[in-house]
């Protein structure tokens, strides 16, 4: 062990404190080992936003220089400061034990500005600047730089109400200010209060050194975090939060992506055992992105295509106007009008052992002749979870619930063998459910609730896509347009109608409005 192992690091005094409790631990092992530091190009640029610079790894890159270089032999980080993705030849060496997660707000009288409507908040965090507006909408968040002396200072010097530090730092060298409150509710940067060493790849003294530094649960934890970053094409232009945690041999993840003015957040979680948390940041990353994730992470980038413009064939309300994309043009219009049948009370005269509701128009429409305690159903089976949700709250419980027709027969099916069901439907109902009930030796009693009546218009040669949240809307708009154009489905019935003349068929990933207007904002964002 003659040979000395040179410790790069910055020369902030965070970065020093790091890099020494490296050589302590690699001294006490026998090792011999100097410390060389080297100023980073985010050390340097303080008057812009880490988000504005344009550089991977600013706080790394002079340092991998250096180890390219062959001017130290191991580098010492901030994990959180790494990317992602590593330059050629250097690999992880180590991560040592994990410190604090948090992140804490320094004030400077006291946290009474919390309860205030307007207050002033300092980070230089893209992430912490998402998270504070998410929860506290009217604040101003300015932005903070420097080393962690400089950013107190400024803090004193400055009119603010306070400003956002993470806890690690300053516990580290001993600068946490009296006046201070743990954010447990802000998600930390992923890898967040871990220190990484790396080295080159062929340097097997130096990285069989830092291995014995390794500590694997901090390793798991962050790996997980990161690959999470990694998976969703983050860093630092892209708010994301990421916490792993290993309790009683399970890994618990949750993770988020928000959109840089906080008014937009996508959150997920996964608990898995130890040892099968391999897929966890792959999976909540594909989660995020299917929930919206892209949309607002090109959105904030700005890089949308040319405007486009949409046609609904349901009337939106004004939140679900305001879903689609601002260079998204959207016109509207229902294209097909319900109207209640009054039933008699000879249809209901009796409990009824088992119903089928499929659609909240059926709902409205029994409840517009009947009252809820006249409804005495036995057992409900309904397709959709708003259809649901709508009978639990307006009838009665829910017995069984499928997401389509199919699904729902299948089950009858396997339930009901030679019963009987009531099928509360409208003129134009599918054949599906009766078609297969029947064939299947269940008798199926009909009762028309409701009417269906087209009510289309001819929409502009301009439009280049439809929404369509029905077979019904399929059929009426059929009756005064070309098929020319994209057809947006909220689900396979109608995207089965669709297809009979569309060539271009998109369906949602949810039967919802929502999903539909998610799925036209991916689709006009340049991939």
């Amino acid at each position: 062990m003659n040979k000395i192992i040179r410790i790069g690091t910055r020369d902030s005094e965070l970065a020093l404190w790091q890099a020494n409790v490296v050589k302590i631990q690699l001294e006490a092992l026998g090792y011999q080992t100097e410390i060389i530091s080297i100023k980073a190009t985010g050390d340097i640029i303080l008057d812009k936003p880490l988000y504005e610079i344009g550089v991977v790894g600013v706080f790394t890159r002079n340092l991998d220089i250096a180890l390219l270089n062959e001017e130290i032999d191991i580098a010492v980080h901030s994990l959180k400061d790494v990317p992602t993705v590593l330059p050629a030849k250097i690999v992880q060496a180590a991560v040592l034990k994990r410190g604090n997660y948090n992140d804490v707000l320094v004030f400077k009288t006291n946290e009474e500005f919390l309860a205030q409507k307007t207050a002033t908040v300092a980070t230089g965090s893209l992430r912490r600047k998402a998270q504070w507006l998410h929860r506290y909408p009217n604040h101003i968040v300015v932005d903070l730089r420097g080393n962690v002396n400089t950013r107190l200072q400024k803090l004193n010097d400055n009119h603010w109400d306070g400003a956002i530090f993470a806890s690690a730092g300053l516990n580290r060298i001993k600068k946490m200010p009296e006046k201070n409150v743990t954010l447990n509710w802000m998600l930390p940067a992923p890898a967040q209060g871990a220190i990484m060493i790396t080295a080159l790849e062929e340097n097997t003294y130096s990285k069989d050194a830092c291995g014995k530094l390794n500590d694997k649960e901090t390793e798991i934890c962050t790996t997980i975090e990161r690959d999470f970053l990694n998976f969703l094409e983050g860093g630092c232009t892209a708010p994301i939060g990421a916490l792993a945690l290993i309790k009683n041999d399970k890994v618990s993840f949750k993770g988020a992506l928000y959109s840089k003015d906080g008014t937009q957040k996508i959150e997920v979680t996964k608990t898995t055992k130890l040892g099968e948390e391999h897929t966890i940041a792959r999976y909540c990353a594909g989660e995020i992105i299917e929930r919206g994730g892209k949309r607002i992470m090109v959105e904030d980038e700005g890089l949308l295509s040319k405007k486009a413009t949409v046609f609904s064939t349901k009337m939106l309300s004004i939140p679900q106007a305001k879903l689609f994309h601002d260079d998204i043009e959207v016109k509207n219009s229902d294209f097909i009008k319900i109207r209640f049948n009054r039933l008699s009370p000879k249809e209901i005269k009796k409990e009824i052992a088992h119903v089928i509701i499929t659609s909240k128009n059926a709902v409205e429409s029994l409840l517009t002749s009947f009252s809820a305690d006249e409804l005495q159903f036995k057992n409900i089976y309904c397709v959709g979870r708003r259809t649901k949700k709508l009978i639990e709250k307006r009838i009665a419980n829910v017995t069984h619930v499928e997401k389509n027709a199919q699904k729902l027969a299948t089950y009858l099916i396997a339930q009901l063998q030679g019963q009987e069901i009531t099928y509360f439907c409208s003129d134009l109902r599918l054949d599906t459910l009766p078609k297969i009930l029947t064939e299947n030796g269940i008798t199926i009693n009909e009762v028309e609730a409701y009417k269906t009546m087209f009510s289309p218009m001819k929409v502009g040669e301009n439009v280049q896509g439809v929404l369509f949240f029905s077979p019904s809307t399929v059929e009426s708009y059929l009756t005064e347009n070309k098929v020319d154009k994209i057809a947006f489905c909220i689900g396979e019935s109608t995207a089965a109608a669709a297809r009979k003349h569309f060539k271009k068929v998109k369906v949602a990933k949810l039967p919802t409005v929502e999903s539909v207007i998610e799925l036209v904002n991916l689709h006009y964002v340049k991939k």
